[in-house]
């Protein structure tokens, strides 16, 4: 899935939101890299009795971003485990990938987003 938008171990195309094509990064901004993280869902899907569960899921695929105003457009979440999720600024959704308080890096999920400069195909909107 991600070796089509990996060029010089960077991403090649301009990196945009699944949800409303608002620019995130830019291209050979962020630095491929492979860790194995729990993100919470984009959806939860609330299968448990408990609501206040969080449900995850492991990403491996991640663009590091070693400064946060490298981003375009991104948000922060309030501090959760010493990490801060990242969500699309124009949209809200996400996360998208997280920011490390300790290190201050950052982490943005290839499977959250969109690659490349086409209009992308709405994928259920926020309502």
């Amino acid at each position: 899935m991600c070796e089509n938008e990996i060029l010089n171990n960077k991403n090649k195309q301009n990196v945009r939101c699944r949800y409303c094509n608002s620019l995130i990064l830019r291209k050979q901004q962020g630095e491929y890299t492979k860790l194995h993280i729990d993100l919470p869902l984009m959806h939860q899907k609330n299968t448990t009795k408990d609501v206040n569960t969080i449900e995850t899921e492991e990403l491996v695929d991640f663009w590091f971003v070693n400064d946060m105003f490298i981003f375009e457009n991104v948000g922060f979440s309030n501090t959760v485990n010493k990490r801060k999720y990242l969500i699309c600024a124009d949209c809200e959704m996400g996360p998208l990938g997280y920011h490390d308080i300790a290190t201050k890096k950052c982490y943005l999920a290839l499977q959250r987003v969109h690659h490349g400069n086409e209009q992308v195909k709405n994928e259920n909107p926020p309502t």
